[in-house]
């Protein structure tokens, strides 16, 4: 494995990063609603559990998916499900004022975790990107770094993310706006958990 390698992974994983998606627009929600806290610790597990796509198409979950495609079927549907919550319930609450929770990292970072599992089709994603910029015989040492940078990119990018969106003025115009921004968000997720559920 090469640093221009690497160097080309990182650049496509922004370029998807910076794709309209459900993890950037959880990711946007939280910052703004929960803070910087909350939004650093959705980046984190958001990143975690990409980079932990990656080291399962590393490992070759993706042909595995390819043998066996009830599993991922089954994975996609309950992902796609979990999306559909979130949206249901954002648009329930639309209207109901953001309450500070006693662990607003530890929440957050678990809906991050969830939010990017259920979405399989990331270790599609990532199968193809690693075939086609890695060798195929790489060592058990360089897919484990492969991994750590990617977990790394996407906490850096979430963090500053965060930084940005849990200022003051974002604060304030979100819960000036929160009940037109979180029925948006509803109807988006909502829509990306029935193209995954319905999509082929």
């Amino acid at each position: 494995m090469t640093t221009a390698q690497l160097i080309a992974f990182n650049l496509t994983l922004l370029a998807a990063m910076a794709a309209p998606g459900p993890a950037l627009l959880y990711a946007l929600r939280q910052s703004v609603a929960g803070g910087f806290v909350a939004g650093v610790a959705t980046g984190a597990g958001l990143g975690l559990m990409a980079a932990l796509w990656t080291a399962a198409a590393l490992l070759g979950l993706n042909a595995v998916f390819a043998l066996v495609p009830w599993a991922y079927l089954v994975l996609k549907t309950v992902g796609a499900l979990y999306l559909i919550w979130i949206a249901v319930q954002l648009w329930r609450n639309a209207h109901t004022p953001v309450a500070d929770s006693s662990h607003p990292g530890a929440r957050a970072f678990i809906g991050g975790l969830l939010v990017n599992l259920a979405n399989p089709k990331s270790v599609l994603f990532a199968g193809a990107v690693l075939v086609v910029l890695f060798p195929p015989d790489l060592s058990l040492g360089a897919k484990a770094l492969i991994f750590a940078n990617h977990f790394v990119v996407e906490l850096i990018v979430y963090t500053l993310f965060a930084a940005f969106l849990s200022s003051a003025p974002a604060r304030a115009g979100y819960l000036r706006l929160k009940p037109i921004i979180d029925r948006t968000a509803a109807v988006i997720l909502g829509a990306l958990g029935l193209r995954l559920l319905f999509g082929r």
